[in-house]
């Protein structure tokens, strides 16, 4: 698991969607019944934020919760992700809230591995990293989501790293790459430079001025396989990173042309996975069990049948 989102973040997802109380539940008069809640994965997924799912339930008012897998696990359709008890006020305040950042965040989870898959069948080992085009003010799911599933991010924000676009050097007017190059490392001496080119030209251009990384945007695989050996003898080469266009589709062929790097934005796109979310009314009451995540000896009946559905299967031949 790379890391978890804040309490504040999640408590803020709460209180959007219910800043005045659940009008329902109120009107209803079934805020104080004791219920049970599952959810269960409706098809294959790598799950993301199933653990601010967890969360997001007790800071609800879940008096029970349990967690059966874990942010970048591949489960199967019909799997028990995660069980929570309470007042079904408090379930059903924090229910769409962890239903929609498990959904979302696997969705993009899934895609970035099916990517980082096909980029190793070109080239084993290489990385995908994703890119900050998500929505802004979801970083930290994004960011949680691909990680997840093995990518790295690319850049966490304009203050983490230097990257030269071409709407920075339009600004420079006709100074030569080698003296804005030495301009950046007097400023920022602990960074790396890493500059955007657009044609096979500007690359090699940038290469020679001394950057560390040549991010290739919107290249074809052709156009980095010339790059890349044109550098071949180079004796200290940048990085190459493949950006642009990338995808599952084409990741395979550009990492097989010699990108040291891939960056992506495709994993937003993806749709979100189904998770099915199910409440019923607890039996024999609340759970007085104290908040949990899975591990071997769990007193929960639904979690041993699930633990022990898994194992039967693995036994399988």
């Amino acid at each position: 698991m790379p890391f978890t989102v804040p309490d504040a973040q999640l408590t803020a997802m709460l209180s959007e969607d219910a800043p005045y109380g659940d009008l329902t539940t109120l009107g209803l008069a079934i805020a104080g019944e004791t219920g049970r809640l599952s959810f269960r994965a409706r098809g294959t997924m790598t799950l993301a934020c199933v653990e601010e799912a967890e969360r997001v339930m007790q800071l609800a008012g879940a008096t029970w919760t349990e967690r059966v897998a874990a942010s970048g696990a591949q489960v199967e359709a019909g799997a028990l992700l995660l069980a929570a008890e309470g007042p079904a006020g408090a379930l059903l305040l924090g229910m769409r809230a962890a239903q929609s950042l498990v959904e979302v965040a696997s969705g993009v989870a899934t895609r970035a591995r099916r990517i980082l898959r096909a980029a190793r069948q070109g080239r084993d080992g290489i990385a995908v990293a994703c890119s900050r085009a998500h929505l802004p003010g979801a970083r930290a799911v994004m960011l949680k989501a691909v990680m997840s599933a093995g990518c790295v991010p690319h850049r966490l924000g304009l203050s983490d790293s230097i990257l030269v676009l071409g709407a920075h050097r339009a600004l420079l007017g006709r100074m030569p790459p080698h003296l804005w190059v030495a301009r950046l490392r007097a400023a920022q001496p602990e960074r790396k430079v890493a500059v955007e080119a657009g044609s096979v030209d500007a690359a090699l251009q940038f290469a020679h001025a001394g950057v560390d990384e040549v991010q290739l945007g919107g290249l074809p695989p052709e156009d980095v396989a010339m790059v890349a050996q044109a550098l071949a003898g180079m004796a200290r080469r940048p990085l190459l990173a493949a950006g642009g266009e990338v995808d599952e589709g084409n990741a395979t062929a550009y990492a097989a042309a010699g990108a040291d790097l891939l960056v992506t934005a495709a994993p937003y796109a993806a749709p979100p996975l189904a998770v099915e979310v199910v409440l019923t009314p607890a039996r024999g009451g609340i759970a007085a069990a104290p908040h949990r995540t899975a591990g071997p000896g769990g007193d929960d009946e639904a979690v041993r049948q699930e633990r022990a559905s898994r194992q039967a299967s693995r036994k399988d031949p």
